[in-house]
């Protein structure tokens, strides 16, 4: 009946709107314009791509992209970074050759985007930049770009290992790809915090890009090497875990492990004492927020830097045995 299908989508809208609300809130936009984004009432065509759908983290960013596209009448095209930056330029330059409403893009590496990302700004496609700059913010003009804070990343990990040997020892740090600016940031934060420990002994800080299979290689040749190591601080939860493997392959599960991004593997490994420590980098609000942002300024009308901001910081915690059953339910539902 006609009344019955009101009320549906009356129901529908209200709830797409309160989920907007809590997602944009969340991500520290006004709630003006949370209250004004809804299900654009056109489907939408919106292009993404983030470093790799090997990373754990963006198959979830990817996951959580298309969950809120289907609520917001976007229809999401992925572009697979696949941890190359070669590969993803390739793959950018073929995106920046179509029409989209709106794009949303995690760059392997800073710099390396710049000149097809222009293109579709030039063209006036709102770009989202995610997790890592495309470019530094005032050289080229994205829509918003939405991040963790990778320097407390890496600095709130490394101080939970660094508290739990003792503030003595030997450790190792294991960075991503070092052209991406999180992996910048996140060993900013590990050396800010071992720099105060003259009895900490950093052994190696070689990058894995990522990668587990260069990960195993690293660790295969570390455990050779060093008969001691207590600590280990990943830039990723899947390398963390790669590492683990070897470790336990060597009888070496005594290293205190800690890792970026809070996964699903990754609390589990919390929960069960293998993994000492991640943090959260919130995978499905920076997806899911540039959906919204996207709607928002196709739909709404929101200039850059106004009712979303230039740069929005999305936040995480810490995650230990004392809070991993909590933060796996938060994932489960989309809402960090």
């Amino acid at each position: 009946m006609p009344g019955k299908d009101t009320s549906s989508r009356t129901r529908r809208d209200l709830l797409q709107t309160a989920a907007a609300a809590a997602l944009l809130g969340g991500i520290g936009v006004s709630p003006a314009l949370a209250a004004e984004v809804g299900r654009s009432e056109k489907p939408l065509k919106a292009a993404f791509s983030n470093a790799g759908l090997q990373a754990t983290w963006c198959a979830q960013g990817k996951q959580a992209a298309e969950y809120w596209g289907k609520l917001f009448n976007v229809d999401v095209t992925w572009f697979d970074g696949q941890l190359d930056a070669v590969k993803q330029r390739a793959a950018i330059d073929n995106m920046a050759s179509q029409k989209w409403d709106f794009v949303a893009i995690q760059a392997f590496g800073i710099g390396t985007l710049t000149q097809p990302v222009q293109k579709m700004i030039d063209a006036g496609i709102p770009v989202i930049d995610m997790d890592t700059l495309i470019a530094p913010l005032d050289q080229i003009n994205v829509h918003s770009f939405l991040a963790p804070d990778n320097e407390f990343m890496g600095s709130s990990v490394t101080q939970a290992l660094v508290n739990a040997i003792g503030g003595k020892g030997k450790i190792i740090m294991t960075q991503g790809a070092l052209g991406h600016t999180g992996a910048q940031g996140r060993a900013k934060g590990f050396n800010s915090v071992v720099k105060q420990y003259p009895n900490i002994e950093v052994l190696d800080t070689q990058p894995a890009d990522w990668d587990v299979s260069k990960t195993a290689r690293l660790w295969e040749t570390y455990l050779t090497k060093y008969p001691q190591i207590d600590a280990a601080f990943f830039h990723n939860d899947d390398m963390a875990l790669a590492a683990y493997n070897i470790m336990k392959a060597r009888n070496r599960t005594n290293i205190l492990i800690g890792g970026v991004d809070a996964m699903p593997p990754a609390i589990q490994a919390v929960s069960e004492g293998r993994m000492f420590a991640t943090v959260r980098n919130p995978s499905c609000r920076i997806h899911g927020g540039a959906i919204i942002a996207g709607v928002a300024a196709v739909t709404a009308g929101e200039k850059s830097g106004q009712g979303i901001p230039k740069s929005v910081v999305t936040d995480g915690p810490v995650v230990t045995k004392a809070n991993a059953a909590g933060m796996q339910w938060m994932e489960d539902h989309f809402l960090i």
